[in-house]
Order: structure tokens, then sequence, then C-alpha cells
């Protein structure tokens, strides 16, 4: 294996030296920069330039620079940037104001502001002295919004001149000598007769000029304007086709003009118009980045009015719009919050917040309850806990969601952050009541167990438990043994929680309790994880440690379990009630008579799937080896995300999009979904989290009966052997035993066939964000985070799947199937990875990080226990054959126990540790 490795990385290196000699070769991409770049690749998605910096356009920030409070202005700017501006439009345009020393005085306050100034700057002005007096204050390469033929070509080439001799992008209106283009034929020959002078004679790159081919307001009433939209989206297509590397934009928000003061319409027909432009070729867009509908959220009705409207495809569209925008402000739809339980008393203010998950006063109310108590420790064991006594029963109850606790306990701890210092202070001063110390339930210790990084079950335990009341020391991800007892021990916790999903961490589990033995704890042991079961912790973990062990299957049952344990009247009988259950699972597991019928290994594999090899062609991948991806575009890895999964990790169950629906969960399931929608903007705006992947293609036979030989076509690379298992409970007649060695051609028949290998990440750079919500005391954007990235390496799992059948293994070319047929598994092949149910086996993951180079090409790395790292990575195989599909393992007798082990070359008792779920006679 070693020489393996060995010749498979200076094959590495050879790539790279390669890699690096196309990276010399500087793409034609435009780039952009505040303090960061933006570079704007074929990829990416619409880019939003932030509009509410602008005098015209924001009566909030005219007001505030016409008083000249320019500090209070660059909160506009900020929300934009929060909201998801990629871009920043500056517009200083008012008879009443000096352009020029506005200009000049707001980006240069705005210069000092890294969080805004981050982002490039559109300096937008109808007076190129404004935009002059601008360019000499930006860092960065910016924008200039706008140049135009509209004086003639003289003075657009002196302009053009001056902006390139700053190093700026231009905006190029369309108009020229005799006005502004107001058909699709005039947009497209003025930008092309603006583009050949610029790129002609003045010498910009292609890249650097971006039309805007004026977005004219429709539905107006003015028949001649009905077919503004449709005339800008077309010249958008023709602009596009003509100039490629040009860029489109426009002011998103004059589509809508004659609907001002309806912001439920005008928002609706902003997505409509972006959906069909963008799908045109329109780059980027002013428009209020934090004000735009999901194209699919909006409601059905007034979509398809719109639609209408912009498209132009019916006569009496704008009426039919206008009688839709009466009823919309007859409703009153621009809901307002209720701000009257601002004016009850400083208790009620604390407990409506924590019930409600309302963060936007808990700061100043608790230092107004703190000033009226005697001591900080008062308010926390008054009010606070009084109001998360009431979460407490209203979850126990079914009446609160997991996502609404969560909520609660992020207020919670920023309501505890406010008083923790006088807390301290108070300590230093006198031995206060309780040594100075929070009152607690009791204190708990919670652990995911070593070699094992997954975490999101424990974090929301952790979090249900805080808001009853419980003391929470959460160790982190992969804890040994021996820092879980240290830490009991010098914290004096009063229950010790374990947490696990792989199969490794099943027997860490068993040895966390023989240490709590040998070490003579008597504290409860609470267990719990994915590969957890009731079965295993009565048969394996309880037998091994008597001072109780208890099996928890979701958040929503530890409170009830850990008050049974840490109530003195209720915890002998409970403690009785659980070891008497544990006793008959573990006799029953101990006597049980075999219920299913299994065939020896040599019979199984007997009856092995039936495929004509004859009649078989492999087809051939478009390359063998490896292709690596990275930093690949999170916008479109979102198009593959499967909701479903997101909605169980925070234990509401149902099916999407019903669930958004559904009677019981369906209001905070809608809440939760918004949520995540805000947030997944952010961490693909933002760039928060890198998207890392690897694939690799190799000929390959099989050359026994669940043996694969991957035989590298790299002549320094040795070949490797996998190994699989194969399913032995008795079948129906004419059902085969399965194995994945089924779907490979065997070497006998002399064709060679081909299997795949990937190893993807979506959450590379996350812990920054995570120790910052941390720090924020924000459990519940955690947690999501934590979500959405599992989320997103899953889709970039399948969209990369999806990109092989069509295009690098090329055996579905003419493959076009929705997401919802993604994730049925409408496709031919399948990409089963090392521990499912298929293949249950880690350690077979060693070898395709070897052949792939895993680690390297893309960040992921593997545990001790084979877990990986970023947890929000996925690997495994891919295989082509049209009759591979996926399926479970299930049990299997020790004859294929043994027979495994000796083709791996272990001792039959490394074979059960790594196989202990799927053992038949053992669990």
């Amino acid at each position: 294996m070693s020489a393996t490795i060995t010749n498979n990385t200076d094959t590495i290196r050879e790539s790279i030296g390669a890699d690096n000699e196309q990276r010399r070769v500087i793409k034609p991409f435009m780039r952009l920069s505040g303090l960061e770049p933006l570079v704007v690749r074929p990829e990416t998605n619409f880019i939003n330039v932030g509009e509410r910096t602008n005098v015209t356009g924001s009566k909030k920030f005219a007001r505030l620079i016409r008083e000249g409070q320019y500090e209070e202005a660059l909160s506009v700017a900020r929300q934009q940037v929060e909201s998801g501006a990629q871009i920043l439009d500056v517009n200083m345009d008012d008879a009443l104001l000096d352009g020029e020393k506005a200009m000049s005085t707001f980006l240069n306050l705005l210069a000092a502001e890294p969080d805004i100034s981050r982002i490039p700057i559109m300096i937008d002005s109808s007076k190129f002295s404004v935009i002059e007096s601008g360019l000499k204050c930006v860092q960065g390469k910016c924008i200039v919004n706008s140049i135009s033929l509209k004086e003639g070509e003289a003075k657009f080439i002196e302009q053009a001149h001056i902006c390139k001799s700053y190093g700026a992008a231009v905006v190029v209106m369309a108009f020229d000598e005799y006005g502004q283009a107001d058909t699709e034929e005039k947009r497209v020959s003025f930008s092309h007769r603006a583009y050949k002078i610029l790129t002609e004679v003045v010498g910009f790159d292609p890249q650097d000029i971006i039309f805007d081919p004026n977005i004219f307001a429709i539905a107006t009433g003015i028949e001649e304007h009905n077919n503004y939209a449709v005339e800008f989206i077309s010249a958008t297509r023709r602009i596009k086709e003509l100039m490629p590397l040009a860029k489109i934009s426009g002011g998103v928000s004059n589509v809508s003009f004659s609907f001002r003061g309806n912001e439920t319409v005008r928002e609706a027909m902003h997505s409509v118009f972006l959906f069909h432009a963008i799908k045109a070729g329109m780059d980027m867009g002013i428009v209020n980045a934090g004000m735009l509908q999901i194209y699919d959220d909006i409601e059905p009705e007034l979509r398809n009015l719109c639609e209408d409207a912009i498209l132009n495809r019916r006569e009496d569209a704008t009426e039919r719009l206008i009688q839709f925008a009466e009823t919309v402000k007859a409703k009153g739809k621009v809901i307002e919050k209720d701000e009257k339980w601002r004016l009850g008393t400083v208790e009620e203010r604390l407990s409506h917040a924590l019930i409600n998950g309302i963060t936007d006063y808990i700061e100043a109310d608790t230092e107004e309850a703190r000033q009226q108590y005697d001591r900080p420790l008062d308010v926390i064991e008054g009010p606070l806990m009084a109001g998360m006594n009431v979460v407490g029963d209203l979850f126990g109850s079914g009446k609160m969601f997991l996502p609404q606790v969560v909520k609660s306990a992020r207020v919670m701890k920023r309501s505890v952050a406010v008083l923790t210092p006088y807390i301290e202070e108070e300590k230093l001063r006198m031995q206060a009541e309780f040594g100075g110390e929070i009152k607690s339930a009791g204190k708990i210790l919670l652990a995911t167990v070593k070699g094992d990084v997954h975490d999101i079950g424990k974090n929301i335990v952790g979090v249900v438990l805080a808001c009853n009341g419980y003391e929470i020391i959460d160790l982190g991800v992969m804890v040994p043994a021996e820092k879980i007892l240290q830490a009991a021990r010098q914290e004096k916790v009063d229950i010790i929680g374990l947490s696990g999903l792989i199969t490794p961490s099943l027997d860490e589990m068993v040895h966390v309790a023989r240490e709590l033995k040998r070490q003579e704890f008597d504290i409860p042991l609470i267990i719990g994880g994915a590969t957890t079961s009731r079965t295993h912790t009565a048969v394996k973990i309880a037998q091994e440690y008597a001072h109780g062990v208890v099996h928890v299957l979701d958040a929503s049952r530890s409170v009830t379990v850990t008050g049974s344990l840490l109530n003195k009247a209720l915890k002998p009988n409970f403690l009785a009630d659980i070891q008497e259950e544990y006793r008959k699972l573990n006799d029953a597991f101990r006597n049980k008579k075999p219920t299913k019928q299994y065939l020896s290994l040599a019979a199984a594999q007997e009856n092995k799937t039936s495929i004509n090899w004859d009649a078989f062609t492999p087809v051939r991948p478009t390359f063998t080896g490896i292709r690596k991806f990275e930093d690949y575009d999170m916008g479109e890895i979102a198009q593959y995300i499967d909701w479903q999964p997101f909605f169980i990790a925070w234990e509401l169950h149902g099916k999407f999009p019903q669930i958004l629906s559904d009677e019981v969960v369906g209001v905070e399931a809608t809440r939760l979904f918004a949520d995540a929608q805000a947030l997944l903007k952010r961490i693909i705006d933002e760039k928060w989290l890198k998207a890392n992947a690897v694939i690799g293609m190799y000929p390959a036979n099989v050359i026994a009966s669940d043996t694969i030989q991957v035989t590298p076509e790299q002549a320094d690379i040795a070949p490797v052997k996998l190994e699989f298992l194969r399913q032995q409970i008795k079948k129906a007649p004419g059902q085969p035993n399965l194995s994945l060695a089924d779907f490979i051609a065997p070497a006998t028949t002399g064709k060679t066939d081909y299997i795949g290998g990937f190893a993807v990440t979506a959450g590379i750079g996350i812990e920054k964000w995570l120790d910052q919500f941390k720090a924020e005391h924000d459990d519940y954007n955690s947690i999501m985070l934590k979500a959405l990235a599992d989320r997103l390496a899953e889709a970039f799992t399948e969209l990369m799947h999806e990109r092989v059948r069509k295009e690098f293994w090329g055996y579905a070319t003419e493959e076009h199937l929705s997401n919802e047929e993604l994730i049925k598994e409408a496709y031919l092949g399948i990409r089963p990875a090392p521990g499912y149910p298929a293949c249950p086996e880690h350690t077979e993951k060693y070898k395709l990080f070897d052949l792939l180079n895993a680690t390297e090409n893309t960040g992921i790395t593997l545990t001790e226990s084979l877990a990986m790292y970023p947890a929000s990575s996925v690997s495994g195989w891919y295989f082509a054959n049209p009759e591979s599909k996926y399926f479970g393992l299930g049990k299997i007798e020790k004859d294929q126990v043994t027979d495994y082990a000796n083709r791996k070359g272990w001792a039959v008792e490394d074979a059960e540790k790594w196989l202990r779920p799927n053992l038949e006679y053992d669990i």
C-alpha cells in the first residue's frame, strides 16, 4: 500500500504542475473588489446591487444625507450588505445637495467600515463630476454608473478614458445623441456601437463593460408600455450572444414603478421579472437585496398575474393586476409587528421574549430587571427560569416544537450573558448564597465519543435540557474516554450523556461504560445517536455498568429521562424499571431462536444477481484517473437540496413540501424553512463555506465472488482490491442474494468494466461561523448552519453524480430528471458509500481515499474511527451498470465474517468489530 501511495503522490504532483501551467492563463472574468475580491465567473449567480444608498431610492437615506448625518447613513449601507447586496450603489443626485462633496464624504466614511467596504462600490450619478469625485475616494476596483453616447462620441471617449485610468468597470446606458433606446432593436444597436468604441478606441477589456439596456415601467395603462419588459429580456439575450464577455445590468425597481406604495405586488413583479431576465443573460441588477421573494414562494395567483404583465401575455393583464393590487391593499397584507407586549412588566416581557424566541429587546429588558432585583442571580432564578419553565411545559405537551425551543434557548443565553459580569463581580465581593453559583436542576456532561464528529443531535439535546434548567457541559466531538471521566469528576456532574453516529462509536460507548465501572463512578449514563438502539444499550452497555444506563431516542424524551434520574424520589423506581426492561431485552437476545433462515456463504454466492455479460458492453468514461473541483458554486449546489431530512434533523416529521401546510407543525415548519432560506442565502452570497470534490474513474473487474480489482491505467499505481459483502438471508425463489460485486463484469468475460469513486464536502470553513454563533450565544443558527451544511453536502453529491452520469462517464447523456426524480433515485446507476447499508464496513474508505488522494484534493480527513471531517462530507463508489441498485446487507452469518476477515488479512475479532450491527449472532 505504501508504494501505491508514493506513486500516486508523484502522479498528483505532475497533475498539480499541469494545473499551475493552466493557472498562468488569466481568464477573461470581470474582477471587482472592495476590501475583498468579487470575481464574476460564468457560473456566478445573479449579482445583487444594493439600491438603498441612493438619495432617489430611499427616503431615509436621502433625509440622513441632507441633514449631514453621514455616520447614521452608513447603517443603511450596512443593512444592504447584511441583506445580501454584493455591490453597493451610491447615488447623491439631489438638487439640494452638493453632489461632489456628499459623494466624497460618504465614500471616505464608508472606507473606514470594513464590514461594508468589503464589497465593491458602484458610483452612480448623472453628473460626471460627481462620479470623478467618487473615483478619487473609493478603494479597490469599482463600477461607474454610468456613461453613454448621449453627448456624442468625443465626450463618451473622454469619460471612458478617465474611468479606465482609475481602473473602474463601466455601466453603459442605452442612449445616443438622439435619445433613449426604447425598442429591442435600439437597445442592441446602441450597445454594440458603444462596445466597439470602448474596445477598439479606448482599449477597455470586454469583461469590464456592463450594459444597461433600460428597464422601463410596465402596466402603466399606456398600451405601448406593455411590451417593455419583453423587449428588455429579448435585447439582453441578443446582446449576450453578440458580446458574450460583456455584462447586463439594470434598475429592477423601475419595472414596477406604476405600483409604488404596494410593496407586496412590487416585490412579486421584481422576482418574476428577474426569473426571466436572468435566464436570458442578465448578470446583475440594482435591487433592494432584502426585499426579493423566492419565485416559487410567490402566491400562485399573484405570480401568474405578474407573468401575464411582464411577458405581455394578455391584453387585460394590466387591469387584472391592478384589480389584484387593490385587494392586497384592502386586506392590508403588510403585517406590522404586534408590539403590545412591550407594555407589560419587565417579568412579562422577559417571559414573552423567551416563549416567542424574540431577541430584539432582551439585553435592555435584562438590564432593567437586574436593576429591580437585589442580586443578578435573582433575575435568572426568577423571571428567566419562570419563562423557561413555560417553554419546557409547552414542549413537553407538544404545543411547542424543537426549532422554537432552540430559539428560546438563544434568548436565555443572551440574557444570562448580560448578567454574568455582575455575577462574577458579586462572587469577588462576598461569598454569596450557593457559593455564588446559579442554582440549576442538575449538571449534565455531554460528549460525542472518540473518533466521531457528528454532533447536531447532541447539541439539540443540550439546548432542550438547558431550557429546562439544567447546566450543560458540552465537551464537543471526538472526546476520548479519559477526558470524559476527568471532566465528569472535576465538574461533579450528575449525568453523563454520550452520542455517536458511526458504527465504531458503539464499541467506544462500551469502553466508556467499562471505564466508569473501573474508576468507581456511580452517576447515570445516557446513550443516544443514530447508530445506537435500546437493544444494543441493554445487551452491550448496560451489562458493563450497574449505576444506570438509559437509551434516549430523541431530544424530546431527554427531559423526562433526565428529570427521573435526578429526582431522588423517582430515581430508584425509574432505574429499577429500566434495568428490568433491559434484563428482559438481554435475556431475549441471548436466548433468541433464529426467526429467519440464512444460506451458507457459498450458497449465497451461487444465488448472485444474474446478468447477461455476453450482451453487455461497458461504457468507457470520458477520462480515467482523478479530477478535482475546488470552491464549487454553492448557488448551483443549493438547487439540488432534498429538504425533507432537514426537517427530520429538527424533529419535525412529514413530507416536503406538504409539511409546510401540515395542521400540527405547518406554521413552525414554514418559519423554520424561511429562516433556513435566509441563512442559506447568506452562506451562498457571502461565501461562508467552501465546497470541494474529487472524482475518479478506473478500469475494474471482479476477480472473486465478492472482490473487485481496480486497475488504474497509470502504470505506477498498483491495482487495488475492493472487498464487498453479500446478503445471506434466504430469499424467495428467483430473488438474488446481492453484493455490489455483482454489478461489475467478471474478469473471465474478457471485458474491461469500470468503477468510479468520489469524495465531496460542503463544510470547509464552517468552524469560523460556528465559533461566532457560539460567542453570540446563538445555538439556533449554529444548529441551522450545521443542518444546512449537511444538506449542501448531500446536494453536492447529487449534483456530481448527475454530472458523472451525463458528462464524465457519459452512460446517461440523454437523462433529464427533475429534482424530485433525483431524490427518488430514478436514475441509472448507484453511488453507495462505505458505512451505508450495501457496504457497511468502513475501512474500505481507506482504499477509496488513497485512490482519490481525497484529503489533499478536498481537505476531508478521516478520524481513527473513519468518520469524515468536516462532518458535512460524503464519499463513495459509482456503479454504472443498469442492473445496479441500492440494497441493505442485513444480517450475516459467521462463515461470511470469517471469509471477510481472511480476505482483509484480519483476525475474526477485528471483522466482528467493524461489522457489529450486521452480525446475526451478536449485536
